[in-house]
C-alpha cells in the first residue's frame, strides 16, 4: 500500500519483501556504484567478475583477518570485570576486520571507521575521501597483487576483462560499509539475543557449528536495517514507474504467516530465512564479511571470556527506527 507520510509504497509480508528485493524492476536508489546499483548486462558482467574474489586464497585471507582481529579485541577485555560490548567490541570489530581483510594499514583503521559511520551503508559503498584513500592501494595491487581481498578484486577477470578502478573502489566501500555501522548493529543484536538465552549460548559454545544458524535467526528477528528503500524503474503491479518502495525487513522477519512464534529467538530455528543483507540480484557481497565477523567474534569472546554474562541488573535498551540495535551491552566478564 502507499503511505503518504512516508512517501513510499510499503511492502511488509515476508514473501512480498523477498520478491521485491529480487525484482530487477526495483533498484537501490542513488548514490551508489555497487552491485546493487548496476543494471542489466552490466550487473551480470560485474557480478561474474566479482564472484571468484570471494573464494580460494582471498576467502582464506578474509577469514584469517576477521579471526585475528576478533581475538585481539576479545583478549583486551580478558582482565576486566565488566565491559560494554557495544563500545569496546561491536563498535570496532567489523571495520577493523574489513581493513585487515582488504590489506589496508592497521593504523588507518580509526580514519576508515569514521568514514564508514558517516557515509557508507551495506549497499552504497561511496565516500569521496575513502575513494581518494583507496586509489593508491588499488594501483599498487594492480602492479603487485598479494593475498588480500583488495588484490583479489583487482585481479578478478571474466572474459579477459578486469574490474575497473571505480568498481573495485565501490566494492571495497561496500565491504567497509558492511564492516561499519550495519554489521556493528547486527553483531550487538546477535550477542544480546544469545546473552538473553544462556541455555542456547551454552549449546553453541559446545557445538560451534551451530553459530551460523544462530546468526541467521538473529538477523531474522532483529535485522540491523528495518527498512530498505527501492525505486521502481518500470511499473510493478500497482506501483508506478519512479515510485519509492520501502521494504520493511523488520516486519517481514516477524511475519506470522511465515514463521511460527515469530517474536521468539530460537537459535535452532530450522528455516530463519534470508532478508537482512538482501535477496536475489540485490544480495549484498558484504553479507559474507558480516557472517564471518559474527561467527569469529562470538567464538573469540567465548574463548577469551568463558564466564561472559549480563552485568547484574542490566537489560539492553534497543534504539533506532530504520537502523535498530541495543545502545549498550553491559556484561560481567569474570
Amino acid at each position: 500500500m502507499y503511505d503518504a507520510p512516508f512517501g513510499a509504497w510499503l511492502v511488509s509480508r515476508y514473501a512480498d519483501v523477498r520478491a521485491a528485493l529480487a525484482d530487477p524492476r526495483l533498484v537501490a536508489p542513488p548514490p551508489g556504484r555497487t552491485l546493487a546499483h548496476l543494471e542489466g548486462g552490466t550487473h551480470s558482467a560485474h557480478r561474474a567478475l566479482v564472484s571468484p574474489a570471494f573464494r580460494g586464497r582471498a576467502l582464506a585471507a578474509l577469514t584469517a583477518g576477521v579471526e585475528r582481529t576478533a581475538y585481539v579485541l576479545a583478549r583486551r577485555l580478558a582482565a576486566r570485570q565488566e565491559a560494554d560490548l557495544v563500545a569496546e567490541f561491536c563498535h570496532w570489530l567489523p571495520t577493523a576486520a574489513a581493513v585487515a581483510a582488504l590489506g589496508l594499514p592497521y593504523e588507518d583503521t580509526a580514519r576508515v571507521h569514521a568514514w564508514c559511520r558517516t557515509g557508507l551503508d551495506h549497499l552504497s559503498g561511496h565516500h569521496s575521501e575513502l575513494d581518494l584513500f583507496l586509489r593508491p592501494y588499488i594501483a599498487r595491487r594492480r602492479a603487485h597483487p598479494g593475498g588480500d581481498l583488495l588484490s583479489a578484486l583487482c585481479t578478478a577477470r571474466a572474459d579477459g576483462r578486469p574490474l575497473p578502478d571505480e568498481a573495485v573502489a565501490g566494492l571495497a566501500g561496500t565491504l567497509l560499509g558492511a564492516g561499519g555501522e550495519t554489521t556493528a548493529r547486527a553483531l550487538a543484536s546477535f550477542l544480546a539475543n544469545l546473552l538473553d538465552h544462556p541455555g542456547q549460548l551454552a549449546l553453541i559454545r559446545a557445538r560451534p557449528a551451530l553459530t551460523a544458524g544462530a546468526w541467521a535467526e538473529s538477523l531474522r528477528r532483529d535485522p540491523p536495517l528495518h527498512v530498505v528503500r527501492r525505486r521502481a524503474v518500470e511499473p510493478v503491479g500497482p506501483i508506478p514507474e519512479g515510485a519509492a518502495v520501502a521494504c520493511l525487513l523488520g516486519a517481514a522477519g516477524r511475519d506470522p504467516a511465515r514463521f511460527a512464534d515469530p517474536d521468539r529467538y530460537d537459535a535452532f530455528r530450522a528455516d530463519p530465512g534470508e532478508l537482512a543483507y538482501g535477496s536475489g540480484r540485490h544480495f549484498c557481497p558484504g553479507a559474507l564479511l558480516a557472517r564471518l565477523t559474527a561467527e569469529h567474534g562470538l567464538h573469540a569472546l567465548l574463548a577469551a571470556l568463558p564466564d561472559l554474562r549480563w552485568a547484574p541488573g542490566f537489560r539492553p535498551a534497543v534504539e533506532g527506527l530504520i537502523s535498530r540495535s541495543p545502545r549498550t551491552l553491559r556484561v560481567r566478564l569474570r
